[in-house]
């Protein structure tokens, strides 16, 4: 507490304003604002000095406001939640905020909401940061973590396969959803990318799945036929990561999990009954995570973007028309 006996007593001997400061160990804005106010009130040392520093502040200053009591979030479906995949403390603190807003109460800073959930459970999390230029490389995935549709006849869900592109400069992604994973859904899925970014990167970053690599190899993987007539109209070069090598696309798998938390987990509680509602959702909340600033630098994914996107290669007239390659037996009569 201030001590505002102090603070009379010292300038009534005549003591500067930063000697007082130093003294007491408070600012000198402090001690200016105290002073001030003792003048408006006519209240001197020889009048304050049998006066306790609590009286002292409410003759100077009247009562303070009570602080807002803070709504305490329950903690144990935070427990509950954070047990589940792709669920982080940002994201509940988030929704927390929301309810909170449309309750009327006030909510804990993210500080603190963390700091008590702490007294449940400590998580740790290991993090790389890796350099890239701008529009040289896509890395693409699909994410671990499905969503949901529900057929509206049966009431069944239906599982949906989630893609993601990235492009690592810049960290802006591109995110839709498939009922297969198939190489028809995967060679839809660039092109869109493609088209959403504007252009097309130099090298394209895939893993070893069969639909993209029908051969692994640690030093000639051999690219699906279909992939590779794509990646040369666009004008890029498809570069696989190596054998069990993650990371090699480290800003995908990054991108991967940070879409499970504030796409897939965020529409966790909400029902779609067609695949195109859930992508229009998917991008909504696309863009709300590539407007989010950055939490140690200035700017966003999209204004990051904004940049890259000049290095981009130009894209062709036409989308990419897939085609599919059979091997046919003439049977002689």
């Amino acid at each position: 507490m201030t001590k505002y006996r102090e603070i009379l007593r010292l300038d009534s001997q005549g003591i500067s304003k930063r000697i007082i400061a130093e003294t007491l160990k408070c600012s000198r804005n402090t001690i200016k604002r105290v002073l001030e106010k003792a003048r408006e009130e006519n209240l001197s040392w020889s009048s304050a000095a049998n006066v306790c520093d609590p009286l002292l502040e409410q003759k100077l200053f009247g009562k303070r406001r009570k602080v807002q009591k803070r709504k305490m979030p329950d903690y144990e479906y935070v427990h509950q939640e954070m047990a589940r995949n792709g669920i982080t403390l940002t994201l509940l603190w988030n929704e927390y905020c929301e309810n909170c807003k449309l309750e009327g109460s006030y909510p804990l800073m993210y500080s603190q909401f963390c700091y008590h959930y702490q007294k449940y459970a400590a998580k740790t999390k290991a993090t790389l940061r890796i350099d890239y230029k701008p529009g040289d490389r896509m890395e693409v995935d699909w994410a671990g973590d499905t969503a949901f549709i529900k057929d509206n006849i049966t009431g069944k869900q239906i599982s949906v396969y989630v893609f993601v592109a990235v492009l690592p400069c810049s960290g802006y992604a591109y995110v839709e959803g498939f009922f297969s994973r198939n190489l028809e859904s995967w060679i839809k899925a660039h092109v869109n990318a493609y088209q959403f970014f504007g252009g097309a990167t130099r090298i394209l970053t895939p893993n070893n799945l069969k639909t993209g690599v029908q051969k692994a190899d640690w030093y000639s993987p051999v690219i699906n036929k279909t992939y590779h007539e794509m990646a040369e109209y666009y004008g890029t070069a498809v570069i696989p990561t190596g054998v069990r090598k993650p990371r090699e696309k480290a800003a995908v798998e990054r991108t991967v999990g940070i879409v499970s938390t504030w796409i897939i987990a965020a529409l966790r509680k909400r029902q779609f009954f067609s695949l195109f509602d859930l992508n229009q959702a998917i991008l909504q909340k696309l863009d709300e995570f590539h407007k989010k600033p950055y939490q140690k630098r200035e700017g966003c994914r999209g204004s990051a973007f904004a940049e890259e996107r000049t290095f981009l290669i130009p894209l062709p007239g036409k989308p990419f028309e897939l085609s599919t390659w059979k091997i046919a037996t003439v049977l002689e009569l």
